[in-house]
């Protein structure tokens, strides 16, 4: 079991690298090279990562969570996803109130944040400009997030985030336009018994939630009905085992 474990991790750590150096997409390769390099007034002291940004949590995950992409002063700023933005804070604050991180905040990749059976990533892994990456932006990273699907072995729940992330997911999966459930906030959807649940949800983003669209107790209701959904089928496990 611990080689085992132990195989998994270290594929994932090379999958991250992958990620890292990855040059598919020149449209968006200059443009996080360009925000890193003029930066912004209120982060003129950071050195920006300014890289395609891998996904990041336990490789025993339980839960997977995919937004859309990093933010251009968020992740492409501090190196890791949903960190250093409003997004970020709703998500983490999110997964610390419900027990899947160790602290409420997320500033910078060396902030002492661990997730617990919690694994991020997005559907696009470079910042896009103004936050629309193309189709075929989307399909050259589709491999990505294929990848990590197969190596997390443990996950139960996949929560996307936004309508981008949640037809992306569907389309990985392969379920026909027939087949799907129209996007919603707080859907939950079972693909197939052996695929994880799926729950949709807005993406935390500035637009949705300082607009009021996205409140906060409607986005701690979807943490809850995880965490809930999580606890009942470790129970499951316990009592069948």
């Amino acid at each position: 079991m611990v080689c085992m474990e132990t195989r998994a991790e270290s594929a994932l750590e090379a999958l991250q690298e992958r990620v890292v150096s990855c040059k598919r997409c020149p449209r968006l390769k200059r443009y996080i090279s360009a925000v890193a390099s003029v930066k912004t007034r209120r982060f003129e002291t950071w050195t920006y990562w300014g890289k395609p940004l891998p996904g990041f949590g336990d490789p025993n995950a339980q839960l997977l969570i995919v937004g859309l992409a990093p933010a251009a002063h968020g992740g492409n700023r501090t190196g890791r996803m949903f960190t250093g933005d409003s997004s970020g804070d709703w998500l983490i604050r999110a997964l610390y109130e419900n027990g899947f991180a160790n602290q409420p905040h997320s500033i910078s990749r060396d902030d002492g944040l661990e997730l617990a059976s919690t694994y991020i990533t997005a559907v696009v892994r470079c910042a896009p400009p103004k936050n629309k990456p193309a189709k075929q932006e989307i399909l050259n990273c589709s491999e990505y997030l294929a990848k990590e699907l197969m190596l997390l072995k443990e996950v139960t729940v996949v929560l996307t985030l936004g309508r981008i992330a949640f037809d992306s997911y569907l389309r990985h999966l392969d379920i026909k336009r027939k087949g799907r459930p129209e996007f919603g906030h707080g859907l939950t959807f079972r693909p197939t018994e052996e695929k994880p649940l799926l729950v949709a949800s807005y993406h935390p983003s500035g637009q949705n939630t300082q607009t009021g669209r996205l409140t906060w107790n409607e986005w701690l209701r979807v943490f809850k009905k995880i965490r809930k959904l999580l606890d009942n089928t470790s129970t499951r496990e316990r009592v069948h085992h």
